[in-house]
């Protein structure tokens, strides 16, 4: 089954490794195949409508592309809009929600303010229209870094475990079953090829999978070099310079920077080794772009990559 035929899929990953980079790069993907997509940050920086090109995200629905409509949940609105969807009746939401008291005791309760958004995102991946029809084909969250993120899938099951029988309850046990459900859900691990993102991705893969026991939807690794160099070449370019020692010599700057080069590479190469060997399921590999500046065009690039045509899996 590819990324785009799930229901629901996690985003996560150390800081800086590209998540957001590979979910809008996956919107893309799915959105081509005329996938309907709901691309959710969680409180988040907007990087999106810059990538996308479109007007800046709010708290609040909105459709920035064909078949792809975003989000930035923040806290506060996500719960009110959440409690909305869950009361349905404006009335009681008022009479339970804006009661001062029940108010700051919600706001104070560790956890809620991740379930208002988790709560609301999953919503969304099980709403129907009056017809029956579903709204979205697959959302997509971009989990915040990775002890926050964390901390965002382990809230349903910790209120699945301890909150008393209720709507809270029932609807944690609701989204549970959909998170923990292969066919429908996944965690998409993103990486980057070097030492400590490799470390970190490994660990989260085995917090993911033994302690929270959730599918995983496969590893996105970002920003991969293209390789020009093999294994052994860096000690081959070192023994070059030896015979170029004048440092302001061209020869010695190209060599010094291929050595520098391949030294990158056999890092990257070992990496992704032990990434491919540690986490079970299928890769992908984004290539490292020229440019800092990531716009629509270089999105819908990286996105084909995504699109079930270029994974590499061999291990």
């Amino acid at each position: 089954m590819d990324l785009i035929d799930k229901k629901f899929l996690f985003v996560v990953g150390k800081g800086g490794v590209g998540k957001t980079t590979a979910s809008v790069a996956l919107s893309l993907a799915a959105a081509r195949t005329g996938k309907r997509v709901l691309l959710a940050l969680c409180n988040a920086k907007d990087r999106v409508s810059h990538m996308l090109e479109v007007p800046p995200l709010t708290p609040q629905v909105a459709n920035a592309l064909p078949n792809i409509d975003v989000v930035n949940m923040e806290p506060s609105a996500a719960l009110e809009e959440y409690g909305m969807m869950v009361l349905k009746v404006r009335a009681l939401y008022k009479m339970i929600f804006e009661n001062r008291f029940v108010s700051g005791f919600l706001h104070g309760t560790p956890g809620l303010d991740a379930w208002a958004m988790l709560g609301k995102a999953q919503h969304h991946a099980l709403e129907v229209d009056d017809e029956g029809v579903e709204r979205y084909d697959l959302v997509i969250v971009d989990a915040p870094a990775t002890g926050h993120g964390l901390d965002l899938l382990r809230v349903p099951k910790v209120i699945v475990d301890v909150a008393p029988p209720g709507p809270l309850r029932r609807e944690a046990e609701r989204a549970w079953e959909l998170f923990s459900d292969p066919k429908r859900c996944g965690v998409l691990l993103v990486a980057l090829a070097e030492d400590m993102p490799t470390n970190e991705t490994l660990e989260l893969h085995q917090v993911v999978t033994s302690e929270l026991r959730m599918p995983i939807a496969g590893l996105v690794i970002n920003a991969v070099l293209r390789e020009l160099f093999q294994n052994g070449d860096s000690h081959t370019l070192e023994r070059l310079a030896q015979a170029f020692p004048d440092l302001d010599t061209p020869e010695h700057q190209v060599i010094r920077a291929g050595r520098a080069r391949a030294s990158l590479e056999e890092v990257q190469r070992e990496c992704i080794g032990r990434l491919k060997r540690g986490i079970d399921g299928p890769v992908w590999q984004l290539p490292r772009l020229s440019t800092q500046d990531l716009r629509r065009a270089e999105a819908e690039a990286l996105s084909l990559h995504l699109s079930g045509l270029d994974r590499a899996d061999a291990r």
